[in-house]
C-alpha cells in the first residue's frame, strides 16, 4: 500500500462527506472535514472525539473562493500536505419543478457551490500536489458527481448540468496532472439514501424496488466511502481521468419487453 497522509473531505457535516471521511480515517488517513456549520455536527463531532490526533473541522464555504488559502494552509499546518481531496459539497436545485421556471437565483447557486467552487478548490490543491510529486506519497483527487452526470433530472436542471460538468472538470484535472502521477477520479453515486434524497424517499421507492434501481435497494453512504477508499490507497494505481458509476446498475440502459 502506498504511504498515505491527509485527505480533505468537503460537504463533509453529515451524509456521504460523513461516511467518507470515516472510511478514510480507518484507512489510516489524517482527515480534514470541512463543511458550511459553524461548528461539527453530531456524526462529525463523534469523529472528532474518537480520533482526535488524525481529525479536524473546519467550517467552510466552498463557493467562497477567497477563503480557499486560509482553510489548506490551517489543515497543512495541523497534519502537513494534502494528498487526497475529495470534493463532495454539492447542493441541489433550490425548487425541483419544470426547467422553464428554473430561476437564476438556483441556476447561479448550483454552479458556484457545485462547480465554480469545486474547480477553484481542486487547482489550489492541485498546485500544491504538483510541487510535492515524486515524495513518496499517492496523491488523488476526487470529485462526487452524480448519476446525473448522464441521466437527465427534468425537474432539476441546473444540478444535472453542473453535475455534467463536473465530468469534463475530472477528465482535465486527469490529463494535466497524469506525468506527476496524481490520480483523478469522478465517482457517481445513484441513489442514495440520506438526508438530501429524504424529501423523496415515498418517490424513489417503489421505483427503486420495482427494478428501476437492478440491485433493487437504495445505496448507502458507506457504499460511495468503500469506493472512494479504495482509489485514495492506490487500488486503482494506472487508471486516472475515469468515472465509477456506484448505483447499483441504475446507468445501465435497457430495453424492457
Amino acid at each position: 500500500m502506498p504511504e498515505l497522509g491527509t485527505a480533505l473531505v468537503t460537504g463533509a457535516g453529515r451524509g456521504l462527506g460523513l461516511a467518507i471521511s470515516a472510511g478514510l480515517l480507518d484507512a489510516g488517513f489524517s482527515v480534514a472535514l470541512a463543511s458550511l456549520e459553524d461548528s461539527a455536527p453530531a456524526g462529525a463531532a463523534d469523529l472528532l472525539e474518537r480520533h482526535p490526533d488524525r481529525c479536524e473541522y473546519h467550517p467552510f464555504d466552498v463557493s467562497d473562493i477567497a477563503s480557499h488559502e486560509a482553510l489548506l494552509a490551517a489543515v497543512e499546518e495541523r497534519f502537513g500536505a494534502i494528498t487526497c481531496l475529495v470534493n463532495n459539497a454539492g447542493v441541489t436545485s433550490l425548487v425541483r419543478g419544470d426547467m422553464l421556471d428554473l430561476t437564476p437565483e438556483s441556476f447561479d447557486r448550483s454552479v458556484n457551490v457545485n462547480l465554480r467552487g469545486t474547480f477553484f478548490l481542486s487547482q489550489a490543491v492541485a498546485k500544491r500536489m504538483v510541487t510535492a510529486a515524486g515524495n513518496g506519497a499517492y496523491q488523488t483527487i476526487i470529485t462526487i458527481s452524480s448519476v446525473n452526470a448522464s441521466m437527465i433530472g427534468e425537474n432539476r436542471a441546473d444540478y444535472c448540468i453542473t453535475k455534467s460538468a463536473l465530468s469534463m472538470l475530472n477528465k482535465l484535472f486527469a490529463t494535466r496532472l497524469g506525468e506527476h502521477g496524481i490520480g483523478v477520479f469522478e465517482i457517481r453515486p445513484g441513489i442514495i439514501e440520506t438526508e438530501m434524497t429524504a424529501p423523496v424517499f415515498a418517490k424513489y421507492d417503489p421505483y427503486i424496488r420495482s427494478g428501476g434501481v437492478p440491485m433493487q435497494r437504495w445505496g448507502q453512504p458507506e457504499d460511495i466511502a468503500k469506493s472512494i477508499r479504495t482509489v485514495a490507497t492506490g487500488g486503482l494505481p494506472f487508471a486516472t481521468g475515469i468515472h465509477l458509476d456506484i448505483g447499483g446498475g441504475i446507468h445501465l440502459h435497457r430495453l424492457k419487453g
